[in-house]
C-alpha cells in the first residue's frame, strides 16, 4: 500500500479532520505503543499501520479495505 493510500482511507473512514488528530494521536500498543504518524517516519509498512489502526479502533471488518463504494446513476 503506497502513504498515499493509506492517507485516503484513513480521511474516509474518519473524515480528514479528526484523521489528523487520530494519526498524531493514537497509540498502537500492539506497535510498539508508537502513534501511526511515529511508525510511518520510522519506515513501517503503511498497510500494516492501517490495519493495525483499524483493530484498535474497532473498525468494522467489511471497511478494512476502504469503505463501500455505491454506483451513481446518471440521471436523464
Amino acid at each position: 500500500m503506497k502513504l498515499s493510500q493509506f492517507r485516503q482511507l484513513v480521511d474516509e473512514e474518519f473524515g480528514p479532520s479528526f484523521a489528523a488528530v487520530i494519526l498524531a494521536d493514537t497509540r498502537l500498543t500492539e506497535k510498539s505503543d508508537k502513534t501511526p504518524l511515529e511508525l510511518l517516519k520510522t519506515g513501517d509498512d503503511p498497510r500494516e499501520v492501517w490495519l493495525a489502526l483499524c483493530s484498535h479502533l474497532g473498525v468494522p471488518k467489511e471497511r478494512w479495505h476502504g469503505k463501500p463504494r455505491t454506483k451513481q446513476h446518471a440521471e436523464n
